[in-house]
């Protein structure tokens, strides 16, 4: 990657928990049945079980943005001794968290079986660290935690995978204590632009048509909306842009694979055609090559910063409530020219 233009578990059973408290709320005139199903979760499941043999140790993406995110939970001026680490990077998370906040209590949860055998596995690493770790095999979108459990909730590049992200986000809200923060990064809509317009390309020339590749992805417009709908208080957005470079687009569709990010939407067409993966490769190569033969691939990551409500927080004041207009202070200051 250059600069940042930029490889025994337990089930957890449970009587009283989130999916139990999701059900009463979406009895009250929401079906959980009419839940979109865009993504193959049992694929995609798979996939990581694949990854977690296939990844880099200390990708640069990857740890990028997991340091990303660890910068902004060490910039809370308050401790998160118990915390939950959903899908993604797990591994990143847990081998760049260096004490910051304050974690005594780590929860690595993946539906990966592999993913978090992977993680259990490297634990040794981190005996040092003063961190209690445990494993849990579970489903972001069916959260075995109970209410009111956790001090910090972190997903790092995994939450975009989900069918049903705000519900999912609603469940990582009743997870937390009150005052407690989530923090999550995912795939933005702007991720593999390149590789997009190359693949539609392709199939036109090759196929005469198109079929779903990529994934669809949340715009950054979007992320401060699902914060708000899944009830957060003082949520905050931003996202940021990275470029990495390969060898070529294979090199590209190998690194997609080792972080567990290939195509897992149920609409897919399960054939591609080696004239048309090869008219892929020459056409990103064609249109996006640099002069040294590389191509670039941009990943935008969209940060999510929310919290679970308390009486401490910080809130607006009720709308008519101000003491003085700005009409008052521009006549009191003038303008400017």
């Amino acid at each position: 990657m250059r600069g940042r233009s930029v490889p025994v578990l337990k089930k957890y059973a449970f009587s009283q928990t989130i999916r139990g408290q999701l059900r009463r709320f979406f009895s009250n005139g929401f079906e959980t049945s009419s839940r979109p199903e865009i993504f193959d979760r049992g694929l995609k499941r798979k996939q990581r079980d694949r990854a977690a043999w296939l990844m880099t140790p200390e990708d640069p993406f990857v740890d990028a943005v997991a340091e990303n995110m660890l910068d902004r939970l060490e910039d809370c001026k308050r401790t998160f001794p118990t915390a939950l680490c959903l899908g993604g990077s797990l591994e990143a998370i847990r081998r760049l968290l260096r004490g910051r906040g304050s974690v005594e209590k780590l929860t690595l949860m993946d539906s990966s079986y592999d993913m978090v055998k992977f993680c259990k596995e490297a634990e040794p690493n981190f005996a040092n660290d003063g961190v209690e770790t445990s494993f849990l095999v579970g489903d972001e979108e069916f959260l075995p935690i109970k209410e009111n459990s956790v001090d910090l909730v972190i997903s790092c590049l995994g939450l975009h995978w989900t069918n049903d992200l705000p519900g999912a986000m609603i469940q990582s809200r009743l997870a937390l204590k009150p005052d407690g923060l989530f923090l999550a990064a995912i795939l933005g809509g702007e991720t593999l632009k390149e590789l997009r317009v190359a693949c539609t390309v392709a199939q036109i020339e090759r196929e005469g048509g198109i079929s779903p590749r990529l994934s669809p992805l949340a715009q950054v417009r979007d992320a401060g909306n699902l914060l708000t709908r899944a009830g957060f208080a003082l949520p905050s957005v931003d996202a940021d842009q990275y470029t990495i470079r390969y060898d070529s687009a294979l090199e590209l569709i190998e690194h997609l694979r080792a972080m567990g990010e290939n195509n897992a939407l149920l609409q897919r067409n399960n054939i591609l055609k080696r004239e048309t993966a090869l008219a892929t490769a020459a056409i990103y190569q064609s249109m996006f090559g640099a002069e040294d033969g590389t191509v670039p691939a941009t990943f935008q990551v969209i940060y999510m910063t929310g919290w679970r409500a308390h009486h401490s927080q910080q809130k607006a004041k009720e709308r008519g409530s101000a003491t003085i207009s700005f009409k008052d202070v521009q006549n009191q200051f003038g303008t400017s020219s």
